[in-house]
């Protein structure tokens, strides 16, 4: 009568009968493997979260001009709001109003513009996200503005690791008031 078990292939390539826990030795192996491969692999493609969000910057402008080496130099503070208008989800909640504070420096010349203006945006739990937003194109003045892009470099509490990139317009309102819109993409 012929053996029921399966057989094997030992190294020789000779034909051997394996014995039921054998069998079961190299099937556990072999889940093994599969097991500690999703232990490992999985957290690390479910680890970096990414998305995306769109909102509405509402400032004062508080700035200071002087006239420089052919140029016009401005400093000072833009105070207000940041509110999520869309978002592909948390940490960004669509509807979140966020403290918004960013010091501005430009450099106007013949050339055009140079703006940067590391900003930070609180949100009532305290949570801080942290732009740096630079544009060379437009004015300051009013009733001009621009476009520009921004980059995400970091945050404190739900914010905590979050980097990304925006592309955003601006524009200069009557009183001292400016509105920014940014699109951005972020990834933890």
């Amino acid at each position: 009568m012929p053996n029921p078990d399966p057989p094997f292939c030992n190294g020789e390539r000779n034909m051997e009968t394996v014995s039921p826990a054998k069998l079961k030795f190299v099937k556990l192996s072999s889940l093994a493997v599969v097991a500690s491969w999703f232990l490992v692999a999985v957290p690390t493609a479910v680890a970096e979260e990414t998305g995306s969000f769109t909102m509405l910057h509402s400032y004062e402008r508080n700035y200071t001009v002087i006239e420089h080496a052919g140029g016009q130099v401005t400093g000072g503070s833009l105070t207000g709001t940041s509110t999520v208008l869309r978002s592909s989800g948390a940490p960004f909640v669509k509807g979140s109003v966020s403290t918004a504070n960013c010091i501005v420096f430009v450099r106007m010349t013949e050339a055009g513009i140079d703006l940067e203006a590391p900003c930070t945006t609180t949100d009532a739990d305290g949570d801080s996200l942290f732009f740096v937003s630079r544009r060379t194109a437009g004015d300051i003045q009013e009733g001009g503005g621009g476009a520009g892009h921004a980059e995400i470099v970091g945050g404190t509490g739900r914010y905590a690791g979050i980097s990304g990139s925006c592309s955003y317009d601006t524009a200069y309102l009557p009183n001292g008031h400016t509105v920014t819109f940014p699109e951005c993409d972020w990834k933890r």
